[in-house]
């Protein structure tokens, strides 16, 4: 016990002197006090799935570019990137040509991380080196990467095409030497399915900083392509046949800082075909310029130069048709020559959706990314979306929000009514987050999966982030694994977002991918949301063919159809042209069919077709093998890569050239750096960051805090008794 003896004097030793000795017992307390609460809140990053008694492991990260003063070494290799777009109809060719020229003394090896559309099928390969053109090959990708060392190693310029993950590719270009200009042309082609009557073309130009954690099945990452410190031995890593993918040693790639524009020349064009007139053609991420023709079904698209990079987030670019129709019907293409395979794609216009009155009550729980690399643009748009969805819903539904970054926190101990008061009281709280931390996200998902719900309420997830981790196939099983609790929609908010992690996690939840690139997209977007979740517009769905032979169609089996997207159906087709086929299913308001017949109008000549079915029966493998945890389906998609010449996890492209170049045997590896995605702060790269207080933590600041005030009173009390003595 502590006994006060207010009318005892100090010695002269012991007084403060006047008012700026209270001054600085203040100022050492409030010193004392922030040192706690650093000490509280800056503690480590802990990693997910980690046990209390595992030892923490530092993973490679994201690093800030340096570039050499010497002018022996060409640290910036790669001079432009060129690409050109040709949409006929639903299908999209696309050409991406990358200009390397080494502009040092020394022969040099680059190696380039690059973004790709996720529905992508990568089917082609050039190298132009002066005026010689060699034509890349399919190999098996262990088999293509032995091929690459052997010619790096014998002087050889050498081109190698790897994925890392279905949106993350890495161009390997050796022995460029002194004053070479090389160029390596992409080419792929995709599906352009649209949703509400829009159809967009997306093209990724960066690939933003992931966040990997330490745990068992990231430990081990390392630096892109070289060693940057040394690699912490994986620990209980799982031998699965995407070890290199969940290993991802893309992560550790070299990022210029932020507000340094990149040097390399940017430039995209586009050519559209449509069988129906346009009536819109626009892009909200860039200014461009479109001149239409043969009325309106044509048109030319550039993108403009408004003085800002072109190259630091997604181009997007959207068209409407005349009518607000789309584009459904029945593609085929006949083979050419013996063995040859015949290819077909129905595409179907759901109905419409029903009324939200018809509806019965639903739970949702809100996932909220509140990391570092939320800061700013996208997690101030998140909060609007969140406002939006959180706002419109019913008084019947129920709701929570999980907020994570390093931890997660849930608002509500169990899901609350969606009445005014609820709906204040979470859309507060969430604003006053800022975005700090590292991306927790399997913890959060397991703890929200955890949550229990009440008998007959069907529960639907909704996650928002950048998606700016390495966790894909973790999470695609994770919700795979739980569908009987709940399906699952994301939201993915930021200028280059991680489109495979957004649209896998709303494939394996059964549910739909949101994309939001700019601020302005929020209302439609969350609108959108509440139109698709009211109810499934179509069940029980099946297709039927009549008179057409068919075989492997894809998918083997339909999934509910939500509102504003069509039904698709990829498949081959034997014998005789003839027939049509019907795709069934129960409506709000009964049974409902709509049939194609195959006529003389029928386009029979569409050869991306066989690539596009082939991408979606690896899409499907790949999502069989992540479940399944093994890697019995690794030859399946190997043979599939190399019959079709496609870029897989397990095949890769390589172009060499047989003339002996570099004579000296000496090269030097050169990581092309990325550009910070807009609206990406340095918050989202390499430094150890605040999670997000546990309650715990938040307790001990109040203590803190609480200390802080009594000291700053009794302060003032002495200071009172100080001025009357």
């Amino acid at each position: 016990m502590q006994i006060t003896e207010p009318d005892r004097k100090p010695p002269a030793t012991e007084r403060p002197r006047g008012r700026w000795g209270s001054a600085a017992m203040w100022l050492a307390t409030v010193g004392l006090a922030a040192g706690c609460f650093a000490l509280l809140t800056l503690r480590p990053v802990h990693a997910q799935d980690r046990t209390d008694s595992a030892p923490r492991q530092k993973t490679e990260s994201p690093y800030f570019f340096v570039k050499s003063d010497s002018p022996e070494l060409d640290r910036l290799p790669l001079k432009s990137t060129q690409v050109d777009v040709r949409i006929a109809g639903v299908i999209a060719d696309v050409t991406v040509t990358q200009r390397y020229r080494n502009e040092g003394t020394r022969p040099i090896q680059a190696k380039y991380v690059f973004p790709g559309s996720t529905q992508a099928a990568v089917g082609g390969l050039n190298v132009r080196l002066a005026d010689r053109l060699i034509t890349a090959q399919i190999r098996e990708k262990q088999q293509a990467r032995i091929e690459y060392e052997t010619a790096k190693t014998e002087g050889k310029t050498a081109a190698l095409l790897e994925q890392h993950l279905p949106n993350v590719f890495q161009m390997n270009v050796a022995n460029i030497l002194p004053g070479d200009d090389v160029k390596v042309e992409l080419r792929y082609t995709e599906l352009l399915v649209p949703q509400g009557g829009n159809y967009q073309f997306v093209f990724p130009t960066v690939v933003g900083p992931r966040y990997a954690s330490a745990g068992p099945s990231q430990a081990g990452v390392g630096p892109l392509g070289g060693q940057r410190g040394h690699e912490v031995p994986s620990v209980g890593a799982r031998s699965s046949p995407q070890s290199e993918n969940a290993n991802a040693k893309w992560v550790a790639q070299p990022t210029l800082r932020e507000g340094v524009a990149p040097s390399t020349q940017f430039t995209l064009k586009a050519t559209l075909d449509t069988p129906m007139g346009l009536q819109e053609v626009r892009s909200r991420t860039h200014a461009i310029d479109v001149k239409k023709s043969d009325g309106n079904q044509h048109a030319e698209i550039a993108l403009k130069n408004d003085g800002r990079p072109l190259d630091n987030r997604d181009v997007v670019i959207d068209y409407r048709l005349a009518g607000e129709q789309i584009q459904s019907g029945l593609l085929l293409h006949k083979g050419q020559g013996d063995g040859a395979e015949n290819f077909f794609l129905a595409m179907i216009e759901p109905p419409k959706a029903v009324a939200a009155s018809a509806i019965n009550p639903r739970d949702y729980i809100f996932v909220v990314d509140i990391s570092g690399s939320m800061h700013g643009f996208p997690l101030d748009t998140a909060k609007d979306v969140l406002q939006r969805l959180i706002g419109g819903l019913r008084p019947s539904d129920t709701f929570n929000v999980l907020l994570f970054s390093g931890s997660n926190k849930m608002l509500n101990p169990k899901s609350v009514p969606a009445t005014s008061a609820n709906i204040a009281q979470a859309i507060a709280t969430i604003e006053r987050y800022q975005g700090s931390g590292s991306t927790e996200l399997i913890p959060a998902l397991k703890r929200v999966y955890a949550e229990p719900k009440a008998e007959g309420v069907s529960r639907s997830i909704v996650v928002v982030t950048d998606g700016y981790v390495t966790v894909e196939r973790e999470a695609f099983e994770l919700v795979r694994r739980n569908l009987d609790k709940a399906n699952l929609f994301s939201f993915g908010i930021g200028s280059s977002v991680n489109r495979h992690l957004m649209e896998g996690l709303a494939r394996a939840g059964m549910g739909e991918p949101f994309i939001i690139t700019d601020p302005v997209q929020a209302p439609e977007q969350a609108a959108r949301f509440r139109r698709m979740v009211e109810s499934p517009v179509l069940t029980n769905v099946r297709a039927t063919f009549s008179g057409l032979d068919v075989y492997d169609v894809e998918p083997k089996q339909l999934p509910d159809v939500l509102g504003e997207r069509p039904v698709i159906v990829f498949g081959k087709w034997r014998g005789e042209a003839k027939g049509g086929v019907s795709i069934e299913g129960r409506s709000a308001t009964g049974p409902w069919k709509q049939q194609i017949r195959i006529d003389a109008a029928t386009p029979r000549s569409t050869p991306a077709l066989r690539a596009l079915w082939a991408r979606h029966r690896i899409a499907a493998l790949s999502d069989q093998e992540a479940l399944q945890a093994g890697d019995d389906l690794r030859q399946a998609i190997t043979d599939l890569g190399l019959k079709y010449s496609l870029l897989t996890q397990y095949t890769s492209f390589i172009a060499v050239d047989q003339v002996v170049r570099n004579t000296t045997g000496a090269v030097d590896g050169v990581n092309q750096p990325l550009p910070l995605p807009q609206g990406v702060g340095e918050t989202a790269l390499g430094a150890e960051v605040p999670s997000t207080p546990e309650p715990e933590t938040l307790g001990a600041m109040a203590v803190a805090l609480s200390v802080l005030l009594m000291l700053r009173r009794r302060a003032r009390r002495h200071d009172a008794r100080k001025l009357t003595a």
